[in-house]
């Protein structure tokens, strides 16, 4: 079970950083072009919430089935460790908190620029905090 959900995090996290791209460059282009915001631009954002409220959740459970996440608790002295077991859940648990008010936001916002500007700056200052704690050299290993 342990190795599903890890490979299932690994995988969905491609999806998750694609969409948020996706997510980001979409509201930049419509705040730059002024573009009436629609439908469409309203879904590509839910699915950028809901893609990492999935990924937290299997994070969450995968950090407590993990033999690493129960192992270095007490280890913080190690870089690797303190990246695994700390730094990067709660990094990325900030991260979804930033797109998940992003996404309340630009639910009161009245006008297109603004709900372009806040699905921006929220969920362009989460995908910024992912891709700052993404364990790369583990993430690259595994290929």
């Amino acid at each position: 079970m342990y190795n599903f959900i890890q490979k299932f995090h690994s995988g969905w996290a491609y999806l998750v950083l694609l969409l948020l791209v996706i997510t980001v460059i979409n509201s930049l282009i419509g705040m730059i072009s002024k573009k009436e915001f629609t439908g469409k631009d309203r879904k590509i954002a839910l699915f950028g919430l809901l893609f990492t409220h999935i990924q937290l959740v299997f994070g969450i459970i995968l950090y407590f089935v993990s033999p690493l996440g129960k192992a270095s608790l007490g280890q913080m002295s190690d870089a690797t460790l303190r990246l695994t077991s700390l730094e990067h859940p709660l990094i990325n648990i900030l991260a979804i908190v930033l797109i998940t008010i992003g996404w309340s936001k630009h639910k009161k916002s009245t006008t297109s620029e603004s709900k372009f500007k806040t699905i921006s700056v929220f969920y362009g200052l989460g995908l910024l905090l992912i891709l700052a704690r993404i364990p790369w050299h583990l993430w690259f290993n595994k290929m």
